[in-house]
């Protein structure tokens, strides 16, 4: 189960608009939502490599035995990733430990304690082979978009 908190205001008036009203919102909402985090507002600790090694590191540890880890990239200030998972349950059993465990190691090495992550990941299902290519995609070019250096970020591109 996914951690509580409040909702934004917006949310309660989400389910009053009409499908197409609906769509349309999540979709610009989305869209500002990963060009801010492009920006690499924040602190922007991931662009340190041996704490962006550590999200990767944890993203691979139980990779074949949980879960089927695909491509992602750790960014500055936020993760993509692409995964396969058995059920919902496992994927946000998964999501939670990946989260509660690179904030310790990582507030660890910076000395800190307290809150790392945003508390709501965004997640949604691979319809087809069409958008598995368009993400994958997305995840690549994630650092060049964001005007990034190649030591700026960590790519992993998944091969069979």
């Amino acid at each position: 189960m996914r951690h509580a908190h409040a909702d934004p205001p917006w949310r309660n008036a989400l389910p009053t608009l009409s499908p197409d009203l609906r769509n349309r919102f999540k979709k610009e909402f989305n869209r500002c939502r990963e060009d801010f985090l492009d920006t690499c507002h924040g602190a922007c600790v991931l662009r340190r490599p041996v704490l962006a090694k550590i999200v990767a590191d944890s993203l691979l540890y139980f990779d074949g035995v949980r879960y089927r880890m695909g491509d992602f990239v750790v960014m500055p200030n936020h993760v993509h990733l692409m995964a396969s998972f058995a059920s919902e349950d496992s994927m946000g059993a998964q999501c939670d430990s990946w989260l509660h465990f690179t904030a310790m190691k990582i507030n660890s090495h910076l000395g800190q304690k307290g809150k790392f992550w945003q508390q709501e990941p965004f997640d949604h299902l691979v319809r087809s082979p069409e958008q598995y290519q368009y993400l994958r995609r997305y995840i690549r070019d994630n650092g060049a978009k964001a005007k990034l250096q190649k030591d700026e970020f960590l790519y992993r591109r998944y091969e069979p």
